[in-house]
């Protein structure tokens, strides 16, 4: 069985205000393209085809076309819902587009029923897990305190079982949306720490012969078994360095695994550059960044005059500015924000009561900051769905 592993589509979102829509839709033309060419037998998304609950129209128009393509070659597909997606938006209609062969996964309950693919070495059993939001479904799983890895192990349970009723020698393949332990994030992915962990352990996985991951935006071997593809665009110049590509993975008759990464077209190339706003115009090295999306960081002591405008003489496509003057972390002179950077909600929070009582939160206090901030994420969640 030979399927394409793809995620994290975020049809509909711009990248630094550049409409993102005409790229996006390349991207869908080379999945179309490889499919056919390479003779795929399914292909899977493992969530976040939008970049929102509610997707611009456009959006829409390009993940109807996907479908119809996708139908029209008439190579099954399985696509979970992702933590941008709104899962009861996406899933309307799934029954209906199912019978083109387009399955969509988007019921926490249906974890344990499969899409079931048939090669000549018999069956291979489809497994979609959407994005499991802990508050929101521990009932659906009888978990008493909610988490990520309590709830995808109560899911993988259901996995596990309905996979024992089956003939033996029946192969099987997860598609999950999740934060998995040894991945590495990008800057462009949304939070989802619950209790101030956000990580579930790869072994979650465990009784399944390939696991098709979805949420992190880089391509990644968690394990020979478990694999993120990545986004197949970048979303943040912290994935400047970032090879955009799929899994085309194969299964053979015992399960074994072979994957191979298929490139993605790349709007235009991305680049950091750092230095004055002088050393940045005059340095023959950065001759090779001249056409690609920059990110420039300015570290002149002083903000130089029009320096968005001189840079793009140069760097005509000059997005995003950075001032980060060379100074020492207590220099006053350190902007706030700086001082937060890569500091989470609740690191934030902890540092606060420090500041204002004299003395950093007791074990009870932190706890009832993370079910503050839990409670909060939650809230956000179910507003986000009944928009």
């Amino acid at each position: 069985m030979k399927f394409l592993h793809t995620s994290d589509w975020h049809l509909g979102r711009a990248f630094h205000r550049v409409n993102m829509l005409g790229a996006q839709a390349e991207f869908v033309g080379h999945l179309i393209t490889t499919v056919r060419e390479r003779d795929v037998d399914a292909v899977v998304v493992s969530g976040d085809v939008y970049d929102r609950a509610v997707p611009p129209l456009a959006a829409v128009e390009l993940f109807d076309d996907a479908l119809h393509r996708l139908a029209d070659l008439g190579v099954p597909t399985v696509m979970i819902s992702g933590n941008h997606d709104s899962a009861r938006r996406l899933g309307v209609g799934a029954g209906l587009i199912g019978r083109a062969g387009i399955h969509l996964r988007t019921e926490p309950s249906a974890c344990g029923t499969p899409v079931v693919l048939r090669d000549d070495f018999g069956d291979v059993a489809f497994y979609g897990l959407p994005y499991l939001e802990p508050a929101l479904v521990k009932d659906e799983f009888g978990v008493d305190r909610p988490g990520h890895e309590a709830v995808l192990a109560a899911a993988m349970e259901r996995v596990r079982a309905d996979l024992a009723t089956r003939a033996p020698g029946t192969r099987s393949v997860v598609l999950a949306h999740a934060f998995v332990t040894g991945g590495e994030a990008s800057d462009s992915e949304r939070d989802i720490t619950v209790g101030g962990v956000a990580a579930v352990p790869a072994g979650v996985f465990d009784g399944v012969d390939y696991a098709a991951l979805g949420h992190l935006h880089g391509c990644q071997t968690i394990t020979e078994r478990v694999r993120y593809s990545g986004s197949p665009l970048a979303y943040s110049f912290s994935e400047a360095d970032h090879r955009k590509s799929m899994w085309l993975v194969d299964l053979d008759a015992e399960g074994a695994v072979t994957a191979e990464r298929v490139d993605c077209p790349a709007p235009r190339a991305l680049a950091r550059i750092r230095g004055t706003l002088e050393e940045l115009l005059a340095d023959p090295g950065l001759a090779r960044h001249e056409e690609a999306w920059i990110e420039a960081t300015l570290t002149d002591p002083m903000r130089p005059a029009d320096p968005m405008a001189r840079l793009a003489e140069r760097f005509p496509h000059t997005l995003s500015l950075v001032f980060d003057p060379e100074r020492a972390p207590d220099d006053p002179g350190v902007s706030y924000a700086q001082r937060l950077a890569g500091r989470s909600d609740q690191e934030i929070a902890q540092d606060f009561v420090a500041h204002v009582r004299g003395a950093g939160p007791d074990e009870h206090e932190r706890g009832v900051l993370r079910d503050a901030f839990d409670a909060v994420r939650a809230d956000e969640a179910v507003r986000e769905v009944a928009r």
